[in-house]
Parts: structure tokens; C-alpha cells; sequence
């Protein structure tokens, strides 16, 4: 990437403590270095030390900044806990307190640049972050680390936390349903069993005192402008359609995409991988499905079992990265799976229990096809390969994003119980077998993944729209700002 930015920009990026958020931020701040941006990536100690070496050519452009998490009642957050990874999904309210206490910390940083910086990025759930930038006279952007579709189908600021709560949805059915502000035929909306949980996690105040959608709500009135993690050659009509709802430029920056990795694989393998890629080398092209569901989902032994079942049943190669599950007992880890699973899938299947060079796996010929949450980060990294999917979601946007998938053809979704949200060994089958059959279904889906590789993939395109996104930042961060001297005040408008 070639820059024609000047170097002196500064943006501050602020990720919710979710990796599902920092690694995207990590990317943008990456790709906005390489455009000749100066960033400076804000975190706590923990998730810091946890990000990926920063490239050496862009390195002297991004300053990494360690803020530590303030303490709350170790009884609600462990005092290791600095991300929702860290903590099972009923702690993640108190680790919002915990967040919302690094305003201060934050504002005390934002108050030693000098001079100080042109942007704040902000993530959604940073609300307090517009009187940080009022205060300083920083103008805010608000990254979504999602498609467009997604901010879309919950609407503009009054619709998730409207006066009085009157307009907010009402009622788990009212998110089952393409919203009446959506003027264009579109399946995305959540299943019964998603709607309830989502329901209640986005408009229910938590511990932290506020909802979900209050916190976005609040970011996007104080924003100047939304960058999106996707483009408008993948979904032209909600790229649209956002800008109008919320009236301010909605800017998409590409995917992001991770890129194939350079690494040789011994630089990190030790036996098992060994092997697993030995073994890998050894099936044939695009055949074998790469099976995983990342930290984030917290899946039940019935669950894990049922997939498990469903895998086997298929008859296909599959390689399984399994996390640990909570549940589980056994060090050796012999009873997260069926009795007697492994001995039966020697040679046809593999689960391995742990960490995985992911990247890697996705990049190695013999993978075809992937079962998955379909969360954001994972499409893009599945699809810059062409790979079919087979998806299977769980929580936040999984839902959304997955009809969206099987809207553009993408993806085949496994089937589901529409009470209880349950599935089947056999719905695991199935679904599977159509992805990667040689069948008009599977050929189609081949055919439609390889069209999406080459937009996922296609470097110069998500470049181009970096270096749209950091002119943008210049234009509007730099010459229209008033002069450091005097900056600063509370009665500056964002």
C-alpha cells in the first residue's frame, strides 16, 4: 500500500475488551499505519500482551497503550480477568463496569498528547467516550467490526434506546421479522430461541446500569461518521440504507482481511501438529471440512456430543479444533467427547483440543469447507479462501450473519428446532453433506465461494477503501479542526 497521508494524523483506537472487537482493531490499526496514519491501539495489560507482533514496516506508526482494567469485587470479576473470554457469559455485565472505569485512565492519556489527537475511534459499547471527545474537541468515529447488515437490522439510536423506551422493540417476536425500516426483501432476522436471548442482553439494563442498546445508542448520536468493517461491493443496499437511518456517512473501510500467513509451519508446531498437517497433506483437494466454533461459544456436552455424532455420521474428513470445555473434568480430556469417538473416527477425522495455527488450516489445500458460528472475523478469514460453509450460530450477530450468508448463497445453515433452538446429529449431517456433495447445491456453493474469495481476498480492493477511509480521516480530522492552541473546552460540538 502506497500512502499519500500525512504522517502527522494521530487516531486513538478504544476496542471493547472482547477479542471478537480488539482483533478487529488491531487489523484497522495495521492497515491504517500502512496508509501513513499514526495510531495509538488502547487495552488493558492482558489483551495487549495477547495480540499478534506488530509488522516491522508499519511498527514505528502504532503505539500500543496498556491502560490497567480498574478493580472491582474479585467476587464478580476474578482479578485475572480482562476479557470475555476470561469469564463465562453471566460475569461479562461486571466486566462492563469495570470498563466503563477506564474513562478516566483513558481521558488521562487522551490529556498528555501533545498535540492532541485528530480522532477517536471508538468502539459501539464505549458510551462514555463522546465526553472524553467533547471535552478535548476530538471529533469521534464509531467501528462497527460487523457487516452492515447488522447495524441495519437494529436501526438508528431511537430505536435502540428511544425515549422512554417506546421504541425500542418490544418483544423477543418483534426481532423475528425484517424491520418495517428495511424497504428491500431481506431474510436477515433472529430465530425464536436467539431472539429471546438477544432480546434481553441488548434492551435490558445489566449491572453496569445501562443496555446494550443504550451504550450504541449513545456512541452513534456523538460519532461524526460509522466505519464498517465490510464494503458496498458485498451489500451495496444496506451500506445505503445505514447512512440513511443514521444520517452521517457510513464508511466502509474492507474487510480486513488477515492475509495468508507467511510462517513457516515449524516456527510454532510441536507433535500433534506435526502429524495433523501430515495427515492433512494426505487427503485429497477440498475435501476435508475444518470444524470450529472459536473461545467465545460456550457449547454444552450435549451440544459438543451432538456435532460430534452429526460429524462422524457424514462420513467426511474433518478436522475438529475443539476449546476446552468448562465442563470438563478430565485432564486428559477424555470426556469432553463420546465414549469411544476417537478410536472411531482413526484415519476419517481429527479433534484437537486447544489452541490451533488457524490460519494455517484455513490456508492448506486440502480444506474445503467449513462448520462454524459464522461470527464476522471467522467469514472473512473462510471466505478470502473460498471456502463452502456450513453454519451453525450461537450468540450476538452469529444469527444474523448467517442468514445474510445463505441470502447471498454463501452458506447453508444447519437446521434447527424453532422452539428451543436445538439440533441434530442428523440436521449436522445433512447440512454438511450438501456443502460439500458433489450435487448442484454443492457445486453452487463452490461456485459462489470462489466469486467471494475473490472479493475477500482481493488485497488492492480493501486497500483502497483504507486509504479512502484515512483521506477521510485527513479531510475531515486535520483541516477542519481548530488550532491546537485552542483546543480543549466543554462546549464544543461533535
Amino acid at each position: 500500500m502506497t500512502s499519500n497521508i500525512d504522517q502527522n494524523i494521530h487516531v486513538v483506537l478504544m476496542p471493547w475488551l472482547a477479542f471478537g472487537h480488539i482483533v478487529p482493531f488491531y487489523q484497522l490499526s495495521v492497515s491504517l499505519a500502512k496508509a501513513g496514519v499514526h495510531v495509538s491501539l488502547v487495552s488493558t495489560p492482558k489483551n495487549i500482551q495477547r495480540l499478534p507482533k506488530l509488522p516491522p514496516d508499519v511498527s514505528v506508526l502504532i503505539d500500543l497503550i496498556a491502560l490497567p482494567l480498574p478493580s472491582i469485587d474479585r467476587n464478580l470479576l476474578p482479578e485475572d480477568a480482562e476479557a470475555t473470554v476470561d469469564i463465562p457469559f453471566d460475569k461479562i455485565q461486571y466486566l462492563k463496569i469495570a470498563y466503563d472505569l477506564l474513562k478516566n485512565p483513558f481521558k488521562q492519556f487522551i490529556s498528555e498528547q501533545s498535540p492532541s489527537p485528530d480522532w477517536i475511534i471508538a468502539d459501539l459499547l464505549t458510551h462514555w467516550v463522546g465526553e472524553v471527545g467533547q471535552e478535548f474537541n476530538i471529533p469521534i468515529i464509531c467501528f462497527f467490526a460487523f457487516s452492515a447488515a447488522t447495524p441495519v437490522f437494529f436501526g438508528p439510536p431511537e430505536y435502540l434506546a428511544g425515549e422512554g423506551q417506546k421504541r425500542v422493540r418490544p418483544s423477543p417476536e418483534s426481532l423475528m421479522t425484517k424491520p418495517p425500516w428495511v424497504d428491500f426483501p431481506s431474510p436477515v432476522a433472529y430465530r425464536k430461541k436467539e431472539a429471546i436471548g438477544v432480546h434481553a442482553g441488548f434492551y435490558h439494563e445489566d449491572a453496569s446500569g445501562l443496555s446494550t442498546g443504550q451504550r450504541i445508542a449513545t456512541v452513534v448520536q456523538v460519532c461524526k461518521a460509522l466505519a464498517i468493517r465490510s464494503c458496498p461491493d458485498l451489500e451495496s443496499e444496506y451500506f445505503n440504507l445505514l447512512a440513511k437511518l443514521n444520517g452521517k456517512p457510513a464508511i466502509p473501510v474492507g474487510f480486513l482481511p488477515p492475509g495468508r500467513s507467511t510462517q513457516k509451519l515449524n516456527t510454532f508446531m510441536n507433535d500433534s501438529w506435526n502429524e495433523i498437517f501430515k495427515w492433512l497433506d494426505e487427503q485429497r483437494s477440498r475435501s476435508v471440512v475444518f470444524v470450529g466454533f472459536g473461545s467465545e461459544c460456550k457449547l454444552s456436552k450435549d451440544q459438543v456430543h451432538e456435532i460430534a455424532y452429526g460429524l462422524e455420521l457424514s462420513g467426511l474428513p474433518f478436522l475438529w479444533v475443539l476449546q476446552k470445555p468448562s465442563w470438563a473434568t478430565n485432564d486428559s480430556n477424555e470426556d469432553v467427547l463420546p465414549l469411544g469417538f476417537r478410536s472411531r473416527i482413526i484415519g476419517k477425522g481429527i479433534v484437537q483440543i486447544g489452541w490451533a495455527p488457524q490460519r494455517e488450516i484455513l490456508g492448506h489445500s486440502s480444506i474445503g469447507g467449513c462448520l462454524f458460528h459464522a461470527g464476522w472475523g471467522s467469514v472473512i478469514e473462510t471466505l478470502q479462501h473460498g471456502h463452502n460453509l456450513v453454519v451453525l450460530p450461537f450468540i450476538i450477530d452469529q444469527g444474523l450473519n448467517a442468514r445474510f450468508l445463505v441470502e447471498k448463497g454463501l452458506a447453508i445453515e444447519v437446521e434447527r428446532n424453532e422452539e428451543d433452538g436445538w439440533f441434530t446429529k442428523d440436521d449436522i449431517t445433512e447440512s454438511s453433506r450438501k456443502a460439500m456433495g458433489e450435487n448442484d447445491e454443492g457445486e453452487a456453493l463452490r461456485a459462489r465461494a470462489g466469486e467471494a474469495a475473490a472479493l475477500f481476498g482481493d488485497q488492492e480492493l480493501n486497500d483502497g477503501y483504507i486509504e479512502g477511509f484515512a483521506e477521510y480521516l485527513k479531510i475531515n480530522g486535520v483541516q477542519n479542526k481548530m488550532p491546537t492552541a485552542t483546543r480543549g473546552g466543554d462546549d464544543n460540538n461533535i
